[in-house]
């Protein structure tokens, strides 16, 4: 007996289907939101990356290079990097290891504060920055793959999640 191939079925919703079934009632709508989200992250990491892939940067390096572009003269004390991108210390100080060794970022002393340490952008990270921001905004940010009335609806949403889970965000 030959066997039919079934239609592709949404995991997720199969997901809820069996939380209902085996008794998780008031769990399933927050497991469905949490695995959506989670899977909705892989997929935009992935476009995410495949932008990136050509300028030899992650997501974690390009967003240092960015913050870096954003400021006033390329350079900022580490711990005000990892403030700014919500990422532990150490974390900073990997990403600042890996550029300062591809030349894009170099440790300066800090002029006020002997035990800081600044992390500066050279002309080759803010050309590289520029670069790959050109190729985000042109494969990813520009086309998420929602509407715009969806975008702004999610950002509000997901700054709901963020504030409850203590971030500070912003009203505007």
């Amino acid at each position: 007996m030959s066997r039919t191939p079934s239609s592709p079925r949404d995991p997720i919703a199969e997901a809820r289907r069996q939380w209902v079934a085996h008794g998780w009632v008031d769990a399933a709508a927050g497991m469905t939101a949490v695995t959506s989200i989670m899977r909705a992250q892989q997929i935009l990491l992935a476009r995410v990356d495949e932008a990136l892939k050509p300028f030899s940067l992650t997501f974690a390096r390009y967003e240092l290079l960015t913050l870096l572009s954003f400021t006033r003269d390329g350079r900022m004390p580490l711990s005000s990097a990892a403030s700014r991108l919500q990422v532990h210390p150490t974390s900073v100080t990997n990403t600042v290891d890996r550029l300062e060794a591809a030349a894009l970022v170099a440790r300066e002393p800090h002029p006020g504060d002997r035990r800081a340490t600044l992390v500066a952008l050279t002309r080759a990270g803010r050309d590289l920055a520029a670069q790959a921001t050109a190729a985000l905004n042109d494969a990813v940010f520009a086309a998420p793959g929602l509407t715009a009335d969806d975008v702004e609806d999610l950002v509000a949403i997901v700054a709901r999640l963020r504030r409850s889970a203590g971030d500070v965000v912003s009203d505007s």
